[in-house]
């Protein structure tokens, strides 16, 4: 019975990867494009061995983390609070929660951009104290606030389905029995959200580093993102199987990442359980 669902799955996702792991190994040639049958590890070598890929992987993944980080400072106690709500409050909340998914994120971007100008409105109200102005456009700054605000609800989210699972009574057991709020919340509630952390942090994380729409209207052409980045050698430089090992790369160093912090956090989680 699973083998519809296996079989989609293997075209949809499988073959596609496939292919772009054979078009990054083609020759490129500037005037007929890549040569199909041809294959070359020089792809990889101009990324591996040059310092400017370097920079960028970095800069991809330290705001990736930031991101990620904030979303978890503000995401969960956010999560909570609407898991303490009652009816209606909370269902407006959870729309209020959710709000940015249903707008285009180039919209948003656009209104960011708006925002963080030279002559936005952070800066007029900074203005009329005196203030500034200062260059939050096309910086660091500006792509790791759209990106929190684009990616809080996936934190948000899986932590509140967490909550949702915790019997109310075991806190309150513990609170009976002179806990005090903080160390009920840090030695019961803590411990059995963090599978929804966990899940939402790999979320975000993940589409952070692949975010291409915030880092390309909000960095400019200077601030470049792997995203940023695989765009310009698809589209502008035309030179397909570089794209494709940047992508790959990409994904690879996604995985490591993604794992490595996955195995970690399990480690602690069953720390605290046990």
């Amino acid at each position: 019975m699973s083998a519809p669902a296996i079989l989609l799955c293997g075209v949809m996702l499988l073959v596609p990867l496939l292919l772009t792991v054979i078009l990054s190994f083609n020759v490129f040639d500037a005037d007929t494009g890549p040569k199909a049958g041809t294959f070359t590890l020089e792809h990889y070598r101009a990324v591996l061995g040059d310092p400017y890929y370097y920079a960028v992987f970095w800069r991809t993944f330290w705001i990736s983390g930031l991101v990620t980080l904030i979303c978890i400072v503000v995401g969960a106690p956010e999560a909570y609070v609407l898991n303490r709500m009652k009816k209606p409050w909370r269902s407006i909340m959870l729309l209020v929660v959710l709000a940015p998914l249903m707008i285009s994120v180039v919209v948003r971007a656009f209104g960011w951009s708006m925002l963080l100008g030279p002559e936005g409105l952070i800066n007029g109200a900074l203005a009329m104290f005196g203030i500034g102005p200062f260059k939050m456009l096309y910086t660091e700054i500006a792509v790791v606030v759209a990106l929190v605000h684009v990616m809080l609800p996936f934190m948000v989210i899986p932590v509140w389905t967490s909550l949702q699972k915790i019997d109310a009574g075991v806190v309150n057991a513990a609170l009976s029995l002179s806990a005090s709020p903080t160390t009920a919340l840090r030695r019961i509630v803590l411990p059995q959200i963090m599978p929804g952390i966990l899940s939402g942090s790999l979320i975000v994380f993940g589409l952070s580093a692949s975010s291409f729409a915030i880092p390309g209207l909000l960095g400019g052409r200077r601030l470049k993102m792997m995203a940023t980045l695989i765009y310009d050698e698809y589209l502008h430089e035309l030179n397909w199987p570089l794209g494709a090992a940047i992508a790959l790369l990409l994904l690879l160093a996604n995985l490591v990442v993604m794992l490595g912090w996955n195995r970690m956090i399990e480690r602690r989680y069953k720390k605290a359980l046990g």
